[in-house]
C-alpha cells in the first residue's frame, strides 16, 4: 500500500472506529460486533506501524496507554474546582432553598444530578482536541493525568466541533469492572480494592497508563468551567451542549420547578441506587439559571448555588462473634466488636469499636447478638443497636476483665473516667504502642517505621524502648522479613534525620500523659532545653498560661522517674537533639503585628504552606492559634475543603480570611 492510499485508509478507519467507540461507550448502542471493531483496529495499527507519521494524537490506537511516567506534573486549574456543601436531610434541603430564594427571588428552578462516587477531574480541549486532564487536587492545583484519562473509551479525544473549552467530570469504575479487577487480583494473591472509588482513584494515579487502560474506567461530564462564547444560559442547556460535543453525561438528571421536585427526586433514589451499574453517594442539586448562579456567588469553599445531598448511612445486620480487647499506649483498654464480615457502604467490615464498658452496657450488647452496623459518616464502622428479638438464649454476656489482657496487671478506673486502664509502665502493649507513637508523623516522623515494622522489631526483642531505635544496625534490619538493602538504607537515613528534630517533637513523642502536641510546643518554647524542663518545678510549670495543675503534676512525675532520666541520657548519647529550634514567640505587647493578642483558627488545606507552618508564624507574631471556633475567636483562616469550623464561623459572624490575605499580612 503506497503512502497516499495508506493516509486515506488510516483517516477513514480512525473516523469509523471513533464513531463505533462513541456508539458503544457513550450511547450504549453498539452498531457492530466487538470482533469487527477489533479487526478494524488491528488494520489501523498495521498501517500506523508501517507509516508512523500517520499516527495522530486522536487515533483510537492511542488509548491503550503510552510511555511509563516518572512522576505526575502539577498543573493549575484555569478556574478553581470548588467543593460542595452537604445536606443530610429534608430540612437541610429546604434551608438551602430558602437561602437561594433570598438571594435570587422566588422564581428559581433546579437541576438534580446523581452524585457519582469517583474522582473529580478537569479536561481541557483546544480546537476540539483533548490536550490535558488533571485531578481536582486542592481545587487550585491538581496533577496532570492526561495519559491515564486518554485510556477511558467514553472520553472523546476529539470533539464534534473545534471548540476550545475546559469541562469538569467524574471518572469512576463501573461495578462490573470493579468485580473483574478484584477477581483478577485474588487469582494473583493480591489484596483486593476496598471499593470502586478507591480502585478508580488508584488506577488514575498509576504511572504506567497501560495499567489504567486495563481497568476499564468510565466518565460522566457534569459542567463547563469556562462558557466562553457558547451562549449557554443554564445548567441544563450546558449538559445538552456537552452531549452535542460528544461527551457522556448522566441520563438520570432531572430539571425540577421547585424544592418539592428536588425532594421527590432525592427520595426516589434512596432505595433505587443499588440497581445502578455504578456507585453513587448522593444527589447534587444546582440552581439551573447561570445568571442566578453568578448572583449567588460562592464562599471561600463552596458555591452558594449548589449543594450535595448525602444519602443516609447504610445500615446492615450481622452477627457479633466476639469482643476483643486492646491496650493503648496510655494503658486504656478498649473493647472492639469482632463481626461476621459484611459489606457496608462499599467496604467489607469485620470490626467496630465499642469504646468502653459503659457503652456495651448501655446498648445491652452480648456476644452472639445480631447487631445493626453502619459507618458513621460513611467512614467509621459503628454498632448502632442490638436486635434483641433475634436472641436465641445462646448469647453470652460480656464481662470486662479485672486484669490487663497483655501483662496481667490489675486494671483500674481513675475517678472521673469511663475507661479501664492498665497502670503497669512495663506493660508490653503500652510499650509497643508508645514506640508506634514515638515514630509517628507528628512526633519524630521516622518514615519507614510503621506499625508493622515496630511490632516486628519489638517481637524480636530488637527494641524495648525508644532509645533502642537509635541503636539499630544494618545487619539487624537486613535479617528481618521483607527488608531489602534499599528499604534498610532509607530507614537508617530517616532514623538519623530524626535526631535533629526540634525539642517539641521529642517531648510529644515521649508520650507524657496529658501533654499533646500543642502543650509540647509550649513547654519547648518556654524552657528551650530538655535539661531546664526536667529541672522545672510544679510552680514553674503552672506559671505558664496554658499549663494547668494536672498537666504540671504529670510532667513533674514523669521526669522524677529514674527510668525516664536514664532514657533521656541514652537519647542524648545517641545524638538526639535536646533543644528547641523554632522561633521564640513574642507577647502581644512586644508585637505590632495584626495577629498579636488575637485568637485565630486555621481550617482547610493551605496551598503555600502547611497549617503547622502557618500556626508557627502566627504564634511567633504574638497570635494564639486555637483548635476550635467559639465566640472568643477573632479570625478564621480558611483554606480548601474547610469544613464545620468555617460554617460555625459564618454563623457567628466571625471574620474569615483566605490564604492569600493571610500571607499578605504575614509578609508585611
Amino acid at each position: 500500500m503506497d503512502f497516499q492510499t495508506a493516509e486515506k485508509k488510516a483517516k477513514d478507519l480512525q473516523n469509523l472506529l471513533n464513531q463505533y467507540s462513541y456508539e458503544y461507550h457513550v450511547l450504549d448502542q453498539p452498531s457492530v460486533p466487538d470482533a469487527e471493531y477489533d479487526r478494524l483496529l488491528r488494520e489501523l495499527i498495521e498501517i500506523e506501524e508501517q507509516y508512523p507519521q500517520l499516527q495522530t494524537s486522536d487515533s483510537p490506537t492511542q488509548r491503550v496507554g503510552g510511555e511509563v511516567l516518572d512522576m505526575f506534573r502539577k498543573v493549575e486549574h484555569n478556574t478553581p474546582m470548588l467543593s460542595l456543601g452537604n445536606a443530610f436531610d429534608e430540612q437541610d434541603l429546604r434551608d438551602f432553598d430558602r437561602r437561594v430564594r433570598q438571594g435570587t427571588g422566588d422564581d428559581v428552578s433546579y437541576v438534580c444530578e446523581l452524585k457519582i462516587d469517583g474522582l473529580a477531574v478537569s479536561l481541557v480541549y483546544e480546537d476540539g482536541l483533548f490536550v490535558r486532564g488533571a485531578t481536582r487536587g486542592d481545587g487550585t492545583i491538581g496533577e496532570d493525568i492526561t495519559s491515564n484519562l486518554r485510556t477511558i473509551r467514553s472520553l472523546p479525544i476529539r470533539l464534534k466541533e473545534p471548540v476550545s473549552i475546559e469541562v469538569r467530570g467524574e471518572a469512576f469504575m463501573p461495578k462490573k469492572s470493579f468485580e473483574a479487577l478484584n477477581r483478577a487480583r485474588g487469582e494473583r494473591d493480591e489484596e483486593p480494592f476496598a471499593n470502586p472509588r478507591n480502585a478508580a482513584a488508584g488506577s488514575l494515579r498509576q504511572l504506567d497508563p497501560k495499567i489504567a487502560a486495563s481497568r476499564h474506567l468510565d466518565i460522566f461530564l457534569y459542567g463547563i468551567a469556562n462558557l466562553g462564547e457558547t451562549g449557554i444560559q443554564s445548567q441544563s442547556d450546558g449538559l445538552d451542549f456537552l452531549e452535542k460535543m460528544g461527551f457522556k453525561t448522566n441520563k438520570e438528571r432531572r430539571k425540577v420547578a421547585d424544592i418539592e421536585g428536588v425532594i421527590e427526586y432525592v427520595n426516589s433514589w434512596v432505595e433505587r441506587r443499588p440497581s445502578l451499574p455504578y456507585d453513587i453517594d448522593g444527589i447534587v442539586i444546582k440552581v439551573d439559571s447561570l445568571e442566578q448562579q453568578a448572583k449567588l456567588g460562592a464562599t471561600v469553599k463552596n458555591p452558594r448555588w449548589a449543594i450535595a445531598y448525602k444519602f443516609p448511612a447504610e445500615e446492615v445486620v450481622t452477627t457479633l462473634k466476639d469482643i476483643e480487647l486492646s491496650v493503648g499506649r496510655t494503658g486504656v483498654v478498649t473493647p472492639t466488636a469482632i463481626l461476621e464480615p459484611v459489606q457496608v457502604a462499599g467496604t467489607t467490615v469485620g470490626r467496630a469499636s465499642l469504646h468502653n464498658e459503659d457503652l456495651i452496657r448501655e446498648k445491652d450488647i452480648k456476644i452472639g447478638d445480631k447487631v445493626v452496623v453502619k459507618k458513621a459518616g460513611d467512614i467509621i464502622p459503628e454498632v448502632v443497636n442490638v436486635l434483641a428479638d433475634h436472641r436465641t438464649g445462646d448469647e453470652v454476656e460480656f464481662q470486662m476483665p479485672t486484669h490487663c489482657p497483655e501483662c496481667g496487671s490489675d486494671l483500674v478506673r481513675i475517678e472521673g473516667e469511663v475507661a479501664l486502664r492498665c497502670i503497669n509502665p512495663k506493660c508490653p502493649a503500652q510499650i509497643r504502642e508508645g514506640l508506634i507513637h514515638f515514630v509517628s508523623r507528628n512526633a519524630m516522623n521516622i518514615d519507614g517505621l510503621g506499625e508493622r515494622v515496630i511490632s516486628q522489631l519489638f517481637a524480636e526483642q530488637l527494641i524495648k524502648d525508644v532509645a533502642d531505635i537509635y541503636k539499630l544496625t544494618r545487619e539487624q534490619l537486613l535479617a528481618m522479613e521483607r527488608m531489602g538493602e534499599k528499604s534498610v538504607s532509607n530507614l537508617l537515613s530517616a532514623i538519623e534525620a530524626s535526631k535533629s528534630n526540634s525539642l517539641e517533637r521529642l517531648l510529644f513523642g515521649l508520650g507524657i500523659r496529658l501533654v499533646g502536641a500543642k502543650a509540647a510546643k509550649t513547654l519547648a518554647q518556654q524552657f528551650i532545653t530538655m535539661d531546664k524542663l526536667m529541672d522545672a518545678s510544679r510552680e514553674d510549670l503552672t506559671a505558664i498560661n496554658e499549663i494547668g495543675d494536672k498537666m504540671a503534676d504529670s510532667v513533674v512525675t514523669y521526669f522524677d522517674s529514674e527510668e525516664v532520666q536514664e532514657l533521656i541520657s541514652e537519647l542524648k548519647a545517641a545524638g538526639v537533639n535536646m533543644e528547641y529550634k523554632g522561633p521564640r514567640p513574642v507577647s502581644a505587647e512586644e508585637s505590632d503585628s495584626f495577629f498579636a493578642g488575637k485568637t485565630i483558627v486555621l481550617t482547610g488545606k493551605l496551598e503555600q504552606m502547611s497549617r503547622n507552618e502557618a500556626k508557627e508564624k502566627i504564634e511567633a507574631l504574638g497570635g494564639n492559634v486555637a483548635g476550635s471556633v467559639s465566640k472568643k475567636t477573632d479570625l478564621v483562616i480558611a483554606g480548601e475543603d474547610a469544613g464545620s469550623k468555617l460554617t460555625k464561623a459564618e454563623s457567628l459572624g466571625i471574620e474569615v480570611w483566605n490564604e492569600e490575605r493571610m500571607l499578605g499580612e504575614l509578609n508585611k
